[in-house]
Order: structure tokens, then sequence, then C-alpha cells
């Protein structure tokens, strides 16, 4: 399976993590219970392994802290970033439910964590891009994530008829040919699944955003019942029969840009 995935595939992998470093535990406010549950209600688990099980480091970037610490999905600006207005910025205070998730911060400890953890991850995304281009002349960034079976309070799509799969698009960056291929690919093998619904977007380095169309990208997530027991986090006996079908069809689809 993974051996069929070209080298001019980035896959990353912003919310897989659950680490939170010992010297940012004292930021949190919420007790370790809470927190537990928000780390298992707010994590894409298993995601590294669902869809990069065999891939090169070289193609994968995976964020290394829980997106509570920091989530490398957002823009560091807020003015720029939607979600800050729930207080899911780059820097979360709010919790899924509303609640507050950190103690006040000051500027310096804000900035300190998006230089520790948020452009470190950037820089190393945009270096790897950048060596597929030198290589085969074109890049497709994989945006790895997965979501909950029932929406969250904090989602601001809160329809309980949620498909299997969604794939995420960004108008510049995602050839209709690949996002369609994907849906109709997902659609003949049973599954339900829509575009930009319940979320949408694709990750592209700033870089290249809006800029360079060698650069494509697609955002692929999986509902997590599919592959995993939401109420525990494990892994399901499915797990394995997901992974397939998700490479599988990316490849046959990719095939074709």
């Amino acid at each position: 399976m993974a051996s069929q995935i070209s080298g001019w595939f980035v896959f990353h992998v912003p919310h897989d993590s659950t680490w939170i470093p010992d010297n940012i535990r004292h930021q949190i406010a919420v007790s370790d219970n809470e927190l537990a549950d928000e780390i298992l209600k707010m994590t894409d688990h298993h995601t590294l392994d669902l869809f990069t099980n065999g891939i090169p480091a070289e193609q994968i970037v995976r964020a290394e802290v829980s997106r509570l610490v920091v989530d490398v999905e957002r823009f560091a600006d807020d003015s720029n970033e939607a979600m800050s207005a729930v207080g899911m910025g780059a820097v979360y205070l709010r919790t899924h439910n509303g609640l507050r998730l950190r103690h006040p911060l000051t500027d310096a400890e804000r900035n300190t964590l998006i230089y520790d953890w948020y452009t470190p991850h950037h820089n190393a995304l945009t270096d790897k891009v950048d060596l597929a281009l030198a290589r085969f002349g074109k890049c497709l960034v994989v945006d790895c994530h997965s979501f909950p079976s029932v929406p969250l309070p904090y989602e601001s799509e809160q329809s309980p008829d949620r498909p299997e799969f969604c794939i995420g698009t960004n108008a510049f960056h995602t050839p209709a040919m690949l996002s369609g291929g994907l849906i109709d690919a997902f659609k003949q093998e049973g599954f339900s699944v829509r575009k930009d619904f319940p979320f949408d977007g694709a990750l592209v380095p700033l870089k290249f955003y809006e800029q360079d169309n060698r650069v494509s990208a697609v955002m692929i997530e999986v509902r997590r019942d599919l592959y995993m027991n939401e109420v525990t986090g494990e892994k399901s006996n499915r797990f394995g029969e997901i992974a397939e079908v998700v490479h599988r069809l990316l490849m046959a689809c990719t095939e074709r840009i």
C-alpha cells in the first residue's frame, strides 16, 4: 500500500498528538480529568497511523504537541483567523464547549508558544514542499484529519447528518479532478462523502499560498466512528480497512493530476 505513494506527496498531520509539555501545563486552567476529556474530544486520534503508515519520514510533517498547546492549522495572527472568535485561534483560550481552557497569557507567553511550536512546524512543512518541488516539479499536500460523529458545541456546522468522509478544498490549490475524483471514488466504495462539509479548506504553506499552482492540496477528514472507539480513543477492528481505502483511493485519483 504505502510503497505506491508518490514522492511528491507531503502528508500534513496537525491534530494527532496528545502531548502537553510539563512546562506548559500550568497555563491550562482545567483539572486533569477535564483536560483528559478535552484531549479525547479534540484530538484527531491515530491519524498519523491512518494516513502515513509506511510512508517515508521525509514526506510527513506531524505537529509534536497537542492542538490544545498550539494549533498549527490556524493562522498565527488572530486577526486573520476566524476561529479566534470562539477562543480557538492558534493558541486556544476556550474548550470545545466554550469554557475557559487557559489562564490569561501575556503577549510574551503567547509569542513563546508560537516561536517554540508553530513556527518550526511551518518551516518544516515549507521545507518538505520545497524539496518535493525541487525533485518532482510538483507537490500535493494531503491534510490529514478526522472528526467526531456528533458535532462538538464549538463547531459552526451542527447538523447531525455527518458524512463518513469529508473532502476539504481550496479554490486555488485543489484541482477539480482531484476533489471530484475522490468524492466519486468514495461513493463507489459505498461511503457517504461531502465536499467542504462539515469542514472546508486545505492547508498550504504561506510561501506558496495562492501563488504557486505547482502546489496542490486536499484535506481528507475521516469520521472517527469508522476507525476508532470514540469513548475510549482506541482503534477499532476496521482501522486497517479504512487506512487501506484512504491510501488506495488517494493514489488512484492523484495519478491524474
